[in-house]
């Protein structure tokens, strides 16, 4: 990535670009990263123009030589740059100034210090970085992944040699030996002090992930800890001076804990936050819904229902309000509402009546005041007309092949399971009204097929009772509801199962052995 800052007279602006990004799948064996499409950058400069004169500052401090820019971008503040070589994070707090080497542990394929190993990128943060500013830039957090006791999983290359490669990278099953991780602070004031933040002691001799980091202001970051089994989640507090992280919840469950990625949104004194928490329904078990926590009072559940909170947008104190997007007008929608902090906590939807009914599917983006917010229709879309001569039948044929297919969501009913409407991986969901074109549009509208996606036993957003029903039955509640569900695994078992029913199935990188998977995927709880 290249950093450009541009000065044109009395005009300032920061542009960010990227100059040259390699995607590689698993076998490129040159690459720097070897999973799933990583991107490399390869460019190691910052251009600096000012006003007509130009001046280059690369990004090139004398501990490294010959090496690959792994990561770049800007701080918090003014013109701070951190970036990574060999796995080790330098920070300069503007772009004339000389490198500063923040950590020296980092170790090819090894030891990670600010960016994530194959398992936090695709599996736990779900993110290429791993390091967080604090607001007022100035500090860093940042994780350190050693991966030396993971197992090694090779990666055979096959390059028209005779005899392929076979590069090697740490890669965990199940039941095998994690990362190690370590979550630390430095103290950007030129002196690079910096304290590791302590995990809760009922951690402490065992091996656990961290799901999220942020700052709630420039002294406090919240963490999540979640135990290997994915069973206990504790958030926490934490100094980044001492080091010492204060309990402020803790969530068990017999089975698994999802949500693990969601950020709390915190008061401006960070007395107060909010989270979303699993609350029973009646029969209908368990579904997230807004909770607000603070040391004053106990815990205010402020939404309740069959319906979920899918993401919490803001806060605005001074209207005693909290924005939100949920399920509540039905499983396939995302509306934006809004609730009060204050008994009886009134809520409102501020799209439902928007727009009908092209809209019911909503991305939300808040201004920072919350006073405005940026709407983003993602779906449905009810129809797409067009007109034809009726005397030109190539144009017709032509069009026929490419029109947008037709959508449809429907309630099936199997066994007095009642509403099911599921699919995939534990968590996921198929069927909403986002629009999107994709290989299943392309086979509706070109091959006259007819596409059915179902979300059965074990997806997400109808509440836990149904996301947690394949817990430790893993291709057999999913198959009994739906006959289809996550990749080349119930394809398979579904020709096994119910061959009078299907002749022929398309396993894409099918899992015959479940311990040759990776190890936090909420399949694999069920597993270990």
């Amino acid at each position: 990535m290249c950093l450009i800052y541009k000065n044109i007279g009395k005009v300032s602006k920061i542009i960010r670009l990227v100059c040259v990004c390699v995607c590689v799948c698993a076998c490129a064996c040159a690459c720097v990263r070897v999973w799933v499409c990583a991107c490399v950058g390869v460019c190691v400069g910052v251009w600096v123009r000012v006003c007509i004169h130009r001046e280059v500052h690369e990004l090139n401090p004398p501990e490294v030589w010959n090496s690959v820019l792994q990561f770049a971008s800007w701080g918090s503040k003014g013109q701070q740059l951190i970036y990574i070589f060999e796995n080790n994070i330098y920070y300069q707090p503007d772009v004339k100034s000389s490198s500063l080497r923040l950590t020296s542990s980092g170790r090819e394929a090894l030891v990670f210090n600010g960016i994530p190993d194959w398992l936090y990128e695709e599996e736990v943060l779900r993110s290429p970085v791993a390091h967080w500013w604090s607001p007022a830039g100035s500090s860093l957090a940042f994780l350190t992944l050693n991966d030396t006791l993971v197992p090694n999983m090779v990666l055979p290359c096959f390059t028209g040699a005779l005899y392929p490669r076979g590069p090697q990278y740490p890669y965990p099953k199940t039941g095998q030996v994690n990362p190690t991780v370590k979550l630390s602070v430095v103290i950007l004031d030129g002196s690079s002090h910096t304290i590791e933040l302590l995990p809760p002691k009922s951690l402490e001799k065992s091996e656990y992930y961290i799901t999220m980091v942020q700052w709630v202001c420039d002294e406090k970051v919240t963490v999540r800890w979640l135990n290997r089994a994915q069973n206990t989640s504790i958030l926490t507090l934490c100094n980044k001076h001492t080091g010492e992280c204060a309990r402020k919840h803790v969530l068990t469950s017999d089975k698994w804990i999802d949500h693990q990625n969601e950020k709390p949104v915190f008061s401006k004194d960070g007395a107060a936050f909010f989270v979303t928490l699993p609350i029973k329904h009646g029969a209908n078990g368990s579904f997230h819904h807004l909770t607000m926590m603070s040391e004053q009072v106990t815990i205010r559940h402020l939404t309740s229902g069959s319906w979920e909170v899918t993401k919490i947008l803001a806060y605005d104190e001074s209207l005693s309000t909290v924005y939100f997007l949920s399920t509540e007008g039905g499983a396939s929608n995302r509306h934006l509402y809004r609730v009060s902090t204050v008994s009886p906590f009134h809520r409102e939807c501020l799209t439902c009546s928007l727009f009908k009914p092209q809209c019911s599917y909503y991305d939300i983006s808040l201004s920072p005041d919350s006073q405005k917010a940026m709407l983003l229709c993602a779906g449905a879309v009810p129809s797409s007309p067009s007109q034809t001569h009726p005397f030109n039948s190539p144009l017709q044929e032509t069009l026929r092949k490419r029109r947008i297919p037709r959508r449809e969501i429907r309630t099936l009913f199997h066994n007095n399971h009642g509403n099911k409407n599921y699919d995939s991986e534990p968590g996921s969901q198929q069927v909403n009204e986002r629009f999107r074109l994709d290989w299943d549009s392309v086979l509706v509208s070109s091959h006259d097929v007819i596409v059915a996606r179902l979300d059965g036993r074990g997806s997400g957003f109808r509440g836990q009772k149904i996301l947690q029903e394949v817990h430790t039955r893993l291709g057999v509640m999913e198959v009994q509801d739906q006959l289809a569900a996550y990749g080349g695994f119930l394809s398979s078992i579904l020709l096994l199962s119910h061959g009078s029913h299907f002749r022929c199935a398309v396993a894409m990188a099918p899992i015959f052995d479940w311990r040759l998977y990776g190890t936090i995927s909420p399949i694999m709880v069920q597993v270990q």
